[in-house]
């Protein structure tokens, strides 16, 4: 337990994929007698450097598939196009990792996403348009709010708890917009989703931000280690003195301001709001945090590898749009390395035990 307190001490920094392993677990020291290591030991430590970081290398022979396939696909405005259409998924998965590194998992984020675009374009149609954004936030955290309540306190299971709220929230857009798309016209109103700094659109830079902070809280404060914490083991944070039900509550709340953020993004971009859009959003961010190595069962991950997954799916989707590939083959080839990739995860926890 003191390791665990320790561990959590500011300036003990783990790289953001997982807390340290304890003295006498299989990444401890193995006593520093000054011995060369075996070449048992060499294979192993290759093989688990393979297994740590074996998505950044799908990503490096994609994009090079990418670059051979389609002659431009690097250019800086191509790049910007892919990040531009997967800006959405990425802010919603940002905070996903954040739950499913506490052990949860959310599958509401894509009502809260289509309920948030239409409160934005609905608010903004009376309200200056950073206040209606700021609203449309809060609601998304609320959303987030109850969803981590109903885990925390009512003991719910979060696969239950997130199905059934994802039925209320979405039932609430569609009363809301009397099942009709709110459009939304204000000059200005597109800025969020369409204007551009410096050359870079503004959508791009919402979900740099969002990695930035997303990734500097995980990795470099004493919250983001204690999500480690109670993912890891939530009875041995219990006793170590955390506060595991705020934790977990919070990690919800940031997961539905992170959709409340992405759902105003694209109303802003679509012109509209829509009660109906989202329906794959939450299962499209579980594959970028999954395919990108963070664990299903909590406790490992990091945000720098949810950006790796979210850029091997946005490759696949542009190769296969630019060349006119059937939908149903990208659909094939994403699922094959989602399957892949919790595979990978499953046999790298089996081999640690």
């Amino acid at each position: 337990m003191s390791d665990l307190t320790a561990a959590l001490r500011p300036g003990t920094s783990t790289g953001g994929d997982a807390l340290p392993p304890t003295a006498g677990s299989t990444g401890a020291p193995s006593g520093g007698d000054g011995a060369a290591p075996s070449p048992r030991r060499r294979r192993r430590s290759f093989s688990d450097l393979a297994f740590k970081y074996g998505m950044v290398w799908l990503l490096v022979l994609l994009v090079g598939w990418a670059e051979w396939t389609y002659p431009g696909f690097t250019s800086w405005g191509n790049m910007q196009n892919v990040l531009a259409q997967n800006a959405t998924i990425g802010i919603v998965a940002v905070g996903m990792t954040f739950v499913m590194i506490s052990g949860g998992f959310d599958l509401s984020v894509g009502a809260i996403y289509a309920g948030c675009s239409v409160f934005f374009a609905q608010l903004a149609l009376s309200l200056p348009m950073e206040l209606a954004f700021v609203l449309a936030v809060a609601i998304g955290a609320t959303a987030g709010l109850v969803n981590g309540l109903l885990v925390t306190v009512l003991k719910v299971n979060p696969f239950v708890a997130t199905l059934g709220t994802a039925s209320v929230f979405g039932g609430a857009a569609f009363l809301y917009s009397d099942s009709s798309p709110i459009l939304n016209n204000e000059p200005g109103f597109e800025w969020l989703g369409m204007g551009k700094v410096a050359g870079v659109p503004v959508a791009i830079l919402v979900l740099a931000l969002v990695f930035l902070v997303g990734g500097f809280v995980l990795s470099r404060t004493v919250y983001g280690r204690s999500l480690y914490a109670v993912g890891g083991n939530a009875e041995a944070a219990r006793l170590a003195g955390l506060p595991v039900g705020l934790l977990k509550t919070s990690a919800y709340v940031l997961v539905g301001a992170c959709a409340g953020v992405a759902g105003c993004v694209i109303a802003s971009r679509l012109q509209v709001g829509q009660a109906d859009i989202g329906s794959t959003i939450a299962l499209d961010a579980i594959a970028a945090v999954v395919i990108g190595g963070t664990s299903l069962f909590g406790g490992e991950g990091a945000v720098w590898r949810t950006a790796v997954g979210l850029l091997i799916i946005a490759i696949i989707r542009n190769v296969s749009q630019s060349r006119g590939f059937d939908i149903n083959v990208e659909s094939v080839i994403t699922g094959f390395i989602i399957v892949g990739a919790v595979a990978l995860d499953a046999y790298a926890r089996n081999r640690r035990r």
